[in-house]
């Protein structure tokens, strides 16, 4: 290995360690009853809250579902993206 090598190995290494600390900043969380919980974790359980309510409106429609067990974790996926999508970015 020559020395100029080398030291362009190290500028690429020293350049590239700027894109890790790109992502330190404060990540969004709530405050609820005196404990700070990530914004993901909220959205993840209103994700659950509206598949629930999903259930309930294809139960009340008689809508059978085929694949139940890829379908209901399919849907907490998609609310819990969609909110996180509409609200944090």
């Amino acid at each position: 290995m020559t020395r100029k090598s080398i030291y362009h190995g190290l500028g690429y290494g020293v350049a590239s360690t700027s894109w890790l600390f790109a992502g330190c900043a404060r990540a969004p969380s709530f405050d609820i009853a005196g404990s700070l919980f990530p914004a993901w974790l909220v959205c993840f359980a209103i994700g659950l809250l509206l598949t629930v309510l999903a259930r309930w409106f294809l139960l009340r429609w008689q809508i059978t579902i085929i694949f139940p067990m890829l379908v209901y974790p399919s849907l907490a996926a998609l609310f819990t993206f969609l909110l996180w999508l509409v609200f944090f970015s």
